[in-house]
């Protein structure tokens, strides 16, 4: 894979930021409050790899199935991706590009919400109501940032990070 590649965040950070947010995950799903379905997927993109990098499969740097996938009523990954790929293409909300960019729609998008980008980094979940797949990303997206800001405080009070 080219392109950029985040100091902080990698496959087992992203792997853990989903551990941390599973018990309100499946709290919500389990109670069926966050959607009927009681599944649930969730993709997280390589930070700071844009398409001028490479291409949407070498950015996924993470995904997760909440529930037993040979259960599914529909496919919530490939929701779930679809999702990704608009905000990453976009670097905006799913959401957002809906309601004020649909001109940045390509033939074949997902037009459902569910994606959501902040601090330049893209999480999609599919699987509950839209409401709780943006508040669910929105959840790991935060836990993300909790994680690299944890991994620089304890690099210390060193001028560089490390180049291997």
């Amino acid at each position: 894979m080219q392109g950029f590649s985040s100091h902080f965040i990698d496959r087992d950070t992203a792997r853990h930021a989903v551990e941390l947010c599973l018990p309100m995950i499946n709290a919500a799903m389990q109670s069926r409050e966050a959607g009927a379905s009681g599944f649930l997927y969730i993709v997280i993109m390589r930070p700071g790899f844009t398409p001028a990098d490479g291409s949407f499969k070498e950015a996924i740097l993470y995904e997760h199935a909440v529930g037993d996938t040979s259960k599914w009523d529909a496919d919530y990954g490939v929701f779930a991706r679809g999702k990704a790929e608009v905000s990453w293409r976009t670097g905006m909300d799913t959401r957002l590009v809906k309601e004020t960019r649909p001109h940045l729609y390509a033939r074949g998008d997902s037009l459902l919400q569910g994606g959501i980008v902040l601090h330049d980094l893209v999480v999609a979940v599919s699987g509950a109501d839209p409401w709780f797949d943006e508040a669910f990303a929105g959840s790991v997206i935060m836990m993300l940032r909790a994680l690299a800001a944890k991994k620089l405080a304890d690099q210390g009070n060193q001028p560089w990070l490390a180049t291997a």
